[in-house]
């Protein structure tokens, strides 16, 4: 669908109604018309993208990659058509699921028109068309102003991913390093989506680079430095991103650690009450056996063991001494000792 279609000319917008697509192709065939055409174009269908080709002159490989999704991020210079291809993803980070949502732009740039074909709800360019339409000192130097509004704009809105990122990082850096467990899957998912986001913005380097050398006839030089600026920024928030998922690869290593740790002392624990619990089997069972023995009317017993010594000898003298084998018996064995057994 197309959402707006613009003659520029002098650095300002001619029309403020958006063009019709034949108004459009009407321009740019005549040559005695000063300006270029921005044609912006959401989520189009394959009838769309071949109406345009075939008033435009676009190239068959490049409208293919258009109607793509999740394609890496490059520029092609398509010769025989004198038309500049480009894919940029835009990001936006979502904090309460932590999660990065991805847009596409395509763009297609020549000295007489700009189509950019965009997909995904984070693949915003309005905002990139007004800020565009505030430089008039750019936009005099041609369509290649669009390129560098867009790109601005896109790379701009890495620098809220980034913090949204490292925020949820230290958050589970605190918590790791503070002696506690995270949640492993937490972890993991936010490694998920920071390597996402990487992916999105590192093959944007080398096209950025060639931009700002001047290789490319579409490119006016006096935006050179416009691009250069934009490059930098990248540059920065890539070398963040590596910072990003190496803090994210030892906060997942050090977790692992704590778990670890928090499950031997589980075991330690364990292993301290089932000793405790042999030992106090241990004293019970002669103790019970004797009490047993003792509590049993034998002829013998009812007849002898009449007296408060006979009692004391037999009876609780048999039981101490018991006791004391049983203690001698824990010391060299070392069951009584502190550590675990």
């Amino acid at each position: 669908m197309i959402v707006d279609c613009a003659h520029y000319c002098h650095g300002r917008r001619l029309h403020a109604e958006p063009l019709s697509l034949d108004r459009a192709s009407e321009i740019v065939g005549d040559e005695s018309v000063e300006g270029f055409v921005w044609i912006g174009i959401v989520d189009p269908g394959d009838q769309e993208l071949s109406e345009l080709q075939h008033r435009f002159g676009l190239n068959e490989l490049a409208v293919e990659d258009a109607q793509s999704f999740h394609l890496r991020p490059k520029i092609e210079l398509y010769e025989d058509a004198d038309v500049l291809f480009a894919v940029v993803r835009s990001a936006q980070y979502d904090d309460e699921h932590e999660r990065v949502t991805f847009g596409e732009v395509s763009i297609f740039l020549a000295p007489r028109f700009v189509i950019t074909v965009r997909q995904g709800k984070m693949a915003q360019l309005h905002p990139a068309r007004l800020h565009m339409e505030r430089r008039p000192d750019l936009l005099r130097l041609g369509s290649s102003a669009v390129m560098w509004a867009i790109l601005d704009k896109i790379v701009d809105d890495y620098a809220p991913v980034v913090a949204g990122l490292e925020q949820d990082v230290d958050e589970v850096e605190e918590i790791v390093f503070g002696g506690s467990a995270a949640a492993t899957e937490r972890i993991y998912r936010l490694r998920g989506q920071a390597t996402d986001f990487y992916r999105a913005i590192h093959p944007l380097l080398a096209p950025l680079e060639s931009l700002q050398r001047g290789i490319y006839p579409q490119i006016e030089p006096g935006l050179i430095p416009f691009f250069r600026d934009i490059n930098d920024h990248l540059k920065l928030v890539n070398e963040e991103m590596l910072g990003q998922r190496d803090a994210l690869a030892s906060v997942l290593h050090a977790n692992m650690a704590v778990i670890s740790l928090k499950q031997t002392e589980i075991g330690v624990r364990q292993n301290d009450a089932m000793k405790t619990l042999t030992v106090i089997a241990t004293i019970f069972l002669p103790l019970a056996f004797l009490t047993g023995f003792f509590g049993m009317n034998f002829n013998w017993m009812t007849s002898h063991i009449d007296s408060i010594w006979d009692f004391l000898g037999f009876g609780i003298g048999s039981l101490v001494a018991s006791c004391l084998i049983l203690l001698v018996y824990f010391h060299r064995t070392g069951m009584l000792d502190d550590g675990p057994a």
